[in-house]
């Protein structure tokens, strides 16, 4: 037992195994008010996602996520700052730790491949149906409500020289 947990440790040299997390990450893109997601083809058949990947050992994540997004898309991307990050449990095999990044287009021809069969781009309002990770639902309820708060300022600003709390 360390840390509270049990942990494989070798009787002789006391080295213990620590079972980590993945990390896994993905880039949204979003045009005039919609964002692109990726039909699946291998795991998670036929559900939708924000096209993501896994790091490989010894890589940047931003780099990952744009090598993960156009070997999927066929688009070339530029990760920008960072959107999400959260623990993903929905597979009891894996435990991952992703990381959504925003994204913007910079080439390329939307073409799905790898773990894609299909892309497209669906209103935050028009989502497909299922999805496939807990977590994009979440990533992308935030980006709604996001929206929404905007909208909000927009359509209802404070009239000048309205007071505000100090």
């Amino acid at each position: 037992m360390r840390g509270g947990s049990l942990r494989p440790t070798c009787a002789t040299c006391g080295f213990v195994l620590y079972r980590n997390p993945i990390v896994g990450v993905a880039i949204v893109v979003q045009r005039r008010g919609t964002v692109l997601l990726g039909l699946r083809a291998g795991s998670y058949r036929d559900q939708w996602c924000i096209p993501c990947g896994y790091v490989e050992w010894d890589e940047d994540i931003r780099i990952a996520a744009e090598r993960e997004f156009e070997e999927e898309t066929g688009l070339r991307v530029r990760a920008g700052r960072v959107l999400a990050v959260h623990s993903n449990f929905h597979n009891p095999a894996q435990h991952t730790v992703g990381i959504w990044f925003r994204g913007t287009v910079i080439g390329g021809i939307a073409n799905a491949s790898d773990d894609l069969k299909d892309v497209g781009f669906f209103s935050l309002d028009g989502l497909p149906e299922p999805l496939a990770f807990p977590t994009d639902r979440r990533v992308l309820e935030q980006l709604r409500a996001a929206r929404d708060r905007r909208a909000l300022r927009i359509v209802n600003p404070a009239p000048p020289g309205t007071p505000t709390r100090s």
